[in-house]
């Protein structure tokens, strides 16, 4: 069995792992240093920093739209459909939720960021097609 598209999955779950640590880090600090009181934050998020809040964002987007990317992996690897197009794609949605996850944590630039986002639905959007088609054409 070819196992190319597990690579962009390795990929996508060490950026959300990285996100994951990161924030945690800085909401220890934020807490260790004052900045937060724990009572602030027991019952909702607007009390963390500014920069705090886009990681945790960035993190929080790293679990939607993924699960229709893990799914589809694991649907093409059950199916053996492992066509390079479908890696190409899997690369791309990968590329772009990367980029879109900097931006998060960077800028924050709302236009730069909505534009990855949409891209990388698109993306996936096209995965499943291709893997529809692959599937249903055997």
């Amino acid at each position: 069995m070819n196992y190319a598209l597990l690579y962009p999955v390795f990929v996508q779950v060490a950026l959300t792992f990285a996100l994951v640590f990161t924030m945690g880090a800085m909401r220890y600090g934020a807490i260790a240093s004052g900045k937060v009181k724990p009572g602030d934050i027991a019952l909702g998020q607007q009390a963390w920093p500014v920069r705090v809040q886009q990681v945790s964002n960035a993190y929080e987007n790293q679990l939607a739209s993924p699960v229709l990317f893990y799914a589809g992996i694991a649907f093409a690897l059950i199916a053996s459909s492992t066509s390079v197009l479908l890696v190409v794609i899997a690369w791309a949605y990968v590329g772009l939720r990367l980029l879109h996850a900097l931006i998060h944590v960077t800028s924050n630039h709302l236009r730069s960021r909505f534009m990855a986002f949409a891209t990388s639905l698109l993306v996936l959007l096209a995965y499943w097609v291709v893997l529809a088609v692959e599937l249903m054409t055997r």
